[in-house]
């Protein structure tokens, strides 16, 4: 066996005895598939290699009127597939277009993944349950290897449970706003930086790789969206951090990252959570 497969295997293996994400049921063990967006001819297992959307972007929102989520961080905006091209597939299964996230997460006991959930996956509109059901309908249901039928004795609904804590363990790898003050990069209602500036931040701790920064038509800085390319499945897999294919939207300079508006937050909608 090669190292790479037994590193490949060791990560399972660890992730499948200790992540709460994988209750009866547990993804196939993937060995030796070629990096997502790297191969050279097709790929028929689909399950140890994400197709179509081999590119994997975790997103960030910094909400700052209405704020959400805390003062000192950004918040998830989701786990999104890409085509490896810019292009992406969404809504690639009605039938788990799912109206009960936070129930699922609590019938399989996920209860501390649901609590971080509630402060660090906000809607900006107070209706974080919508949100959610969104992020998994569009973009959960179009990562291939969360299909149904990739799972050894499949339980219902464990894919999305695998979706939410794979974001959450991935957006705690990724905490943006200590990487922008690390270089001097803080909310600020005066100061401006330039868009090498946050591209550097951010660079500095993914061994130079760009992310991709979203800003307001008036320079604010609203999203960074962190690209992944996918050693195995997107459960337990090895993220390598890769260049953005698209472009972003913020000027070369005059960047504005406001301080959020702490009396601003969203009324939540009743029933949401």
């Amino acid at each position: 066996m090669s190292s790479f497969s037994r590193v490949v295997l060791g990560a399972a293996q660890v992730a499948f005895l200790f992540s709460q994400s994988v209750i009866a049921g547990h993804p196939e063990f993937c060995l030796d598939f070629p990096l997502s967006c790297t191969n050279t001819s097709a790929v028929p297992n689909t399950c140890c290699f994400n197709y179509p959307g081999g590119e994997l972007l975790q997103t960030q929102f910094w909400d700052t009127d209405p704020a959400t989520g805390p003062a000192n961080s950004w918040t998830i905006h989701g786990l999104w597939p890409d085509n490896c091209d810019g292009t992406y597939n969404q809504y690639c299964d009605e039938t788990r277009q799912y109206t009960n996230i936070s129930a699922i997460l609590q019938s399989y006991n996920a209860n501390s993944l649901l609590s971080y959930m509630e402060t660090y996956w906000k809607d900006q509109g107070g209706n974080d349950e919508s949100f959610w059901e969104h992020e998994w309908g569009k973009h959960g249901t179009c990562i291939s290897t969360f299909d149904t039928d990739c799972y050894v004795d499949y339980t219902p609904q464990e894919e999305v449970v695998d979706f939410f804590q794979k974001t959450v363990d991935l957006f705690k790898t990724l905490p943006s706003y200590v990487f922008l003050a690390i270089a001097g990069i803080v909310p600020s209602t005066t100061q401006t930086y330039t868009a090498a500036q946050v591209q550097h931040a951010l660079g500095a701790f993914r061994g130079g790789v760009n992310a991709s920064i979203q800003c307001s038509d008036s320079g604010q800085l609203q999203q960074i969206y962190y690209h992944f390319h996918i050693a195995g499945s997107a459960q337990e897999g090895i993220y390598i951090p890769t260049q953005p294919d698209g472009p972003s939207s913020c000027p070369q300079e005059g960047i504005q990252y406001l301080p959020k508006n702490l009396s601003s937050y969203p009324t939540p909608v009743p029933g949401s959570y």
